[in-house]
């Protein structure tokens, strides 16, 4: 039996600051934005290169849900990955080698939910 993780539900509390953050800063694909009634809205975004995506709304999920933290984006390379970043407006912690060839980076979105660049030399 397959189980694959596709979406990660995030908690949000202004959807188009953190559709802005996640398009606009990160370089996330709006694959929808959708308005099926009722005041819900559901915005699907998908960082380059994954088959995950995250979801971010209004009328789907509790707005005062605390933040998820520590999900991993993996990367090619830390240093130039912290630096697009930076470069679009996003605080990003130092480069931390953990030793064993994993480096890694930290930011949060605009709703406190933490995020992991993290690159593995193999």
């Amino acid at each position: 039996m397959d189980m694959r993780l596709e979406l990660v539900p995030l908690p949000s509390t202004d959807v188009d600051r953190s559709k802005a953050f996640y398009a606009d800063q990160l370089g996330f694909q709006v694959d929808h934005d959708v308005e099926p009634g009722n005041g819900m809205r559901i915005v699907q975004l998908t960082p380059p290169g994954s088959a995950c995506s995250i979801a971010i709304g209004a009328g789907f999920s509790d707005p005062h849900a605390p933040p998820v933290l520590n999900l991993h984006l993996v990367v090619d390379d830390v240093a130039a990955a912290r630096d697009k970043l930076i470069d679009n407006g996003v605080a990003v912690s130092e480069v931390s080698d953990m030793g064993g060839g994993i480096l890694y980076a930290f930011f949060s979105d605009p709703d406190g939910n933490s995020w992991a660049l993290q690159q593995i030399s193999r």
